[in-house]
C-alpha cells in the first residue's frame, strides 16, 4: 500500500487561511522530496512548494512566497501547507505528491505518488 491522502480543504474567505495536510501510509517520506500541486479550473497544474528531507530545502512559487509555509511532522509521516492570505485566484484543487528523485528541482512527470487532492474554494 502506498497512498497519499490529503485533507483540510474547503471554503474561505480572501483573506482567510487554511491548513492543509498530506498523510503518507505504506512508505515513508524519508528521503523524499515533498511537493504541493494546485490545479485551478481551466488551467494546468502548477507546483505550489515542495521541500526536500534530504537537505531540508523548501521550495515556494513565486506567487505564494511569504504566505505559505510547507512543513513536516516526522512521527506522523505527514506533510503540511500552511496557506495564509488567501485570494480568490487560489481557488483550485490541491494536491501533494513525492518524487523518490529526493530534489524540488524536477518537473511533476517526476513525482511517482500523488493523492487524490483536497478542494480549496477561496470566495466571499
Amino acid at each position: 500500500q502506498v497512498q497519499l491522502v490529503e485533507s483540510g480543504g474547503g471554503l474561505v474567505q480572501p483573506g482567510g487561511s487554511l491548513r492543509l495536510s498530506c498523510a503518507a501510509s505504506g512508505f515513508t517520506l524519508d528521503y523524499l522530496a515533498i511537493a504541493w500541486f494546485r490545479q485551478a479550473p481551466g488551467k494546468e497544474r502548477e507546483g505550489v512548494s515542495c521541500f526536500s528531507t534530504l537537505d531540508g530545502s523548501p521550495y515556494y512559487a513565486d506567487s505564494v512566497k511569504g504566505r505559505f509555509t510547507i512543513s513536516r511532522d516526522k512521527a506522523k509521516n505527514t506533510v503540511y501547507l500552511q496557506m495564509n492570505s488567501l485570494t480568490p485566484e487560489e481557488t483550485g484543487v490541491y494536491y501533494c505528491a513525492t518524487t523518490s528523485e529526493g530534489s524540488c528541482d524536477v518537473g511533476e512527470g517526476r513525482y511517482e505518488t500523488w493523492g487524490q487532492g483536497t478542494q480549496v474554494t477561496v470566495s466571499s
